[in-house]
């Protein structure tokens, strides 16, 4: 039976850093509903009613875009391994960029990783958990290191090439105010 809590406990955070994946769950009004994995050292809990997750580069930009025009944001976690659990955070959300005021205090929390785009913070409006009853077991076996290679390859110019490309535009035609002053 799913329960709601009004910020992370304790034995949330505990639960969340023990997850190598996580996913994010955002839309716009009247556009698609954008569902991406995340994965790699690239979430911090930051108080129990606020996290971010360094944002990586990635083939497009949803998430930014939709918390720029929407701000609801949502992400899941799930238990693959011992007990069953399924936990959401659901909130508001914002990208921040290396031009805001704010991206050196959220930076200092990260590792350095290729190819990082802007950190997504979240401000926690509710936390709930389920059974996870049906959700499979399986076994990690550790991180993939592709977009790690493949943002070293690109280099600083070509990463900035790619966003200007790829990032600055929803899939819907929404911006993502990755590259504006």
């Amino acid at each position: 039976m799913a329960k709601f809590y009004p910020s992370l406990e304790a034995r949330h955070a505990e639960f969340i850093r023990a997850q190598h994946v996580f996913f994010t769950a955002s839309g716009g009004a009247g556009g698609r509903i954008n569902l991406s994995p995340k994965g790699m050292d690239s979430l911090r809990i930051l108080d129990p009613k606020r996290v971010a997750y360094l944002d990586l580069t990635g083939s497009g930009n949803e998430t930014a875009a939709h918390l720029r025009h929407d701000g609801r944001l949502t992400l899941m976690f799930c238990s693959f391994a011992g007990d069953p659990l399924i936990l959401r955070l659901y909130g508001r959300g914002r990208a921040v960029h290396r031009r805001d005021m704010e991206w050196p205090a959220l930076r200092r929390h990260f590792p350095t990783l290729p190819g990082e785009r802007q950190i997504i913070a979240l401000d926690i409006e509710a936390v709930q958990t389920s059974c996870g009853y049906a959700v499979p077991l399986y076994d990690y076996r550790g991180e993939r290191d592709t977009l790690e290679r493949w943002a070293e390859k690109k280099g600083p110019a070509g990463l900035l090439e790619y966003w200007r490309e790829k990032n600055r535009v929803s899939i819907d035609g929404l911006a993502t105010g990755l590259l504006e002053d």
